[in-house]
């Protein structure tokens, strides 16, 4: 399935089927469900979260879109604007992952918090 993407400010009130929406002043991709649901799926931008390339015409986030907390359960990647479905996933592969997440979110942003504590002191000499 192809999609197409439009940059935004803001995400509007209506998401057209297969349209991302990128908005850089909130760091944001928002879209339809690639199955077809309705749902919208966000995902943030951040070192942590989404990454997104734009090559001058087509759109990659990575990692892959999965929707495991919505009924559908789907699971793709989002790449050079084209979904590829991916594999679903058992409820313990959900789990682990959504630990694993966590734990590499606490140690990021610990470590973020730690070197704005020493960019502090080290501005101060």
């Amino acid at each position: 399935m192809k999609m197409k993407h439009k940059f935004v400010d803001t995400i509007p009130d209506s998401l057209e089927e297969n349209t991302l929406y990128v908005s850089i002043p909130y760091s944001t991709v928002v879209h339809k469900c690639a199955c077809g649901c309705g749902n919208e799926v966000v995902t943030p931008l951040s070192p942590h979260d989404w990454q997104l390339t734009f090559d001058g015409k087509t759109i990659t986030l990575y990692p892959s879109i999965g929707n495991w907390s919505l009924h559908c359960r789907s699971h793709y990647w989002i790449r050079e604007n084209e979904i590829k479905w991916a594999e679903s996933w058992s409820d313990e592969m959900i789990n682990r992952n959504r630990e694993w997440d966590k734990r590499s979110k606490k140690k990021y942003f610990r470590k973020k918090n730690r070197n704005k504590f020493f960019d502090f002191f080290k501005n101060r000499e």
